[in-house]
Parts: C-alpha cells; sequence; structure tokens
C-alpha cells in the first residue's frame, strides 16, 4: 500500500510541519517515508511545495510523478490550482479557502474557488475560521492536517501524538490549541470520509 501527497502552500503557512508531522506519525507505526521539498522565496511569501511519499514497501524516490499523487494538500487556494497536474484521477484534493494575497494582482477569489469545485474529489476547508475557533489563526495548517487524516493509513491518535511533540517546547496551551484545529478539521470533513 502506498499513499502519495504533495503539499503545498506559502512561506510560514505551515507547509512542511504538515509533512513532517505527518510523515513522523507514519514512520511510527512502520510505514516506509520519503520527503522532498521545495523553499523557493519561502520568507517572502513565494511558493512552498512538499512531496511525501508514504508506503508499506521500500520507496526509490521522493518525487511524485504527474497524475499519481493520491492527495493534494493546500494551504492556499491559487497554489492548490499550481499543483492539481499531480493528482491522480482517483486522488483527493484539499484546499484551504483562505488567500494568501501575496502579489498584487492575485485572482478574483470566487473564479479560483469555482474551479476547485470543478474538480472531482475536491473539498475546499474553512482552515483559516477553523484554526481561529480552536484559539489560533496559526493553526491553519493542522487543520488541514485534520482534513488530511481520512485520506491517510493511520488512526488520529499517533498524528495528535506527533502534533503535540511538534508544539511541546511552545507550551502546553499551543499544544492544545493545534490539537483542538486538527480536531476541528477533521470533524469539518467527515462527510467527505465516506
Amino acid at each position: 500500500m502506498k499513499c502519495d501527497i504533495v503539499i503545498a502552500g506559502v512561506g510560514g503557512q505551515g507547509v512542511l510541519s504538515i509533512s513532517a508531522i505527518i510523515a513522523s506519525a507514519l514512520l511510527r507505526q512502520g510505514w516506509q517515508a520519503k520527503q522532498s521539498e521545495v523553499h523557493g522565496m519561502s520568507q517572502r511569501g513565494g511558493a512552498v511545495e512538499a512531496h511525501l511519499r508514504l508506503s508499506d514497501e521500500p520507496i526509490y524516490s521522493d518525487l511524485i510523478a504527474q497524475a499519481n499523487a493520491d492527495l493534494i494538500v493546500a494551504m492556499e487556494p491559487v497554489e492548490s490550482l499550481r499543483y492539481v497536474s499531480f493528482l491522480s484521477p482517483e486522488g483527493t484534493l484539499l484546499a484551504s479557502a483562505d488567500p494568501f494575497l501575496n502579489i498584487p494582482n492575485y485572482p478574483d477569489l470566487e473564479e479560483i474557488l469555482g474551479a476547485i469545485r470543478s474538480i472531482p474529489n475536491a473539498r475546499i476547508v474553512e482552515a483559516e475560521k477553523l484554526a481561529r475557533e480552536a484559539g489560533s489563526a496559526k493553526a491553519a495548517n493542522m487543520v488541514m492536517v485534520g482534513a488530511t487524516s481520512w485520506r491517510l493509513p493511520v488512526e488520529p491518535e499517533p498524528l495528535e501524538t506527533e502534533i503535540e511533540a511538534a508544539f511541546r517546547a511552545k507550551g502546553s496551551r499551543i499544544v492544545e490549541i493545534n490539537i483542538e484545529a486538527f480536531r476541528l478539521g477533521r470533524e469539518a470533513t467527515r462527510p467527505f470520509a465516506a
């Protein structure tokens, strides 16, 4: 069994944290994992992309070929469309509804969201809204981990364990916020799980 994931967003949105938490949770469950990341101009609002390959057998490449991703997780609507060519015909696209307005001619948001909705197996997630409900807009990436959890070959508990480990140094309140964000993202996409 395998699970190939492209995670996309803009610098500062936590793309690499999403990848690290998912990879760590599956590694602890005995899976193989390979990860590749492109940072670009990430500290200046540029694109960030991570390829995460998970399998119960050896993996020989860390890159995902076009039309082969089982899952695309996008922290930003335009970035979801930038990487849609990687999505397999049976794959799932999860995109945050929240734009990162880092260019003066950002496309019309409703057109972008409409294009996402037209993709089979696509779901738009109100990540920032749910993160604020959890206690901090900065936890939007953990909302997306929760949304993604339905498509991962692991139960939610190992993911929560990795979230706790990732944020432990920032204090118990930050851990609580991020775990709650994960749970809200998971709950918000429950109907999509079937």
